[in-house]
């Protein structure tokens, strides 16, 4: 079978794929998370973005651990300074991010879904990509650095492990990372401006509700503490958080939720 194309990223080129964003771009780094978050701190721009070739220590929720070969797929981090929207709507930004990456790997063909809270999934099951959004104390006022990972030209022998995926293996339309970004940005940057907009907010959860493919399901919420929860997801209220039976569990109430 034919290898995917990799190749590094040209710094000129995704000024062009990228407009309105101050892109930076590394040979290699341990967090592009971290790396963003500093040069928050020291009064970057809102939507600066921090990319690499190859990320070595990436980290997931509850610091799990995301690692990508080199060249084969696209760590991306995003500065936003959101100082207002109010800080109840904050916890939204994971699962905008999520919605947003949906958004961009069905523009080239495709189709995945959301298991709450932004596992961006193929038939339920195949992960394609990590998520991370810390919020940053900064002197201009509370930030976020949004994290993404996403597999691309990953290999079944590259996997870490048989649940991944990557856009190649999944029939994308392209695998050129460079375009990919200009794609993941823009559907970010429409997904972030909904959510900053008051009048939008019903807009952006019906959206993610298209997209979430654990609502309407009865599902296990496996809890820090050990414990189970079983019960039907209903929704997602306005903090975020998934309601099952009427309870409603932030993602840091949960360790793993799966379907029943």
């Amino acid at each position: 079978m034919q290898q995917p194309q990799r190749e590094p990223l040209d710094r000129d080129r995704l000024a062009d794929v990228a407009p309105g964003f101050t892109v930076h771009v590394t040979q290699e780094t341990a967090s592009t998370n971290a790396d963003l978050a500093s040069a928050a701190r020291d009064g970057a721009p809102e939507w600066s973005v921090h990319t690499t070739d190859h990320q070595a220590a990436g980290r997931g929720r509850l610091d799990r651990t995301f690692t990508m070969p080199p060249l084969t797929g696209i760590a991306v981090s995003v500065l936003v300074r959101p100082v207002e929207v109010p800080p109840a709507r904050w916890p939204w930004l994971p699962l905008v991010t999520g919605l947003a990456v949906v958004d961009a790997v069905r523009e080239v063909g495709v189709d995945a879904a959301l298991k709450w809270p932004n596992d961006v999934l193929i038939d339920d099951r195949r992960k394609l990509c990590g998520i991370l959004v810390e919020r940053v104390e900064t002197s201009q006022g509370p930030a976020a650095v949004i994290g993404v990972g996403l597999n691309v030209a990953l290999t079944a022998e590259d996997l870490p492990v048989e649940t991944a995926t990557s856009l190649w293996l999944e029939g994308a339309t392209t695998v050129d990372r460079a375009e990919l970004l200009g794609v993941l940005l823009s559907a970010l940057r429409t997904r972030l401006e909904q959510w900053r907009d008051p009048a939008r907010q019903d807009e952006l959860a019906r959206a993610y509700a298209d997209v979430c493919s654990t609502i309407g399901r009865q599902v296990r919420i496996q809890r820090p503490d050990g414990s189970d929860v079983v019960g039907e997801a209903t929704g997602i209220d306005e903090s975020g958080r998934i309601v099952v039976d009427g309870i409603a569990w932030s993602a840091g109430d949960v360790t793993h939720l799966r379907p029943v």
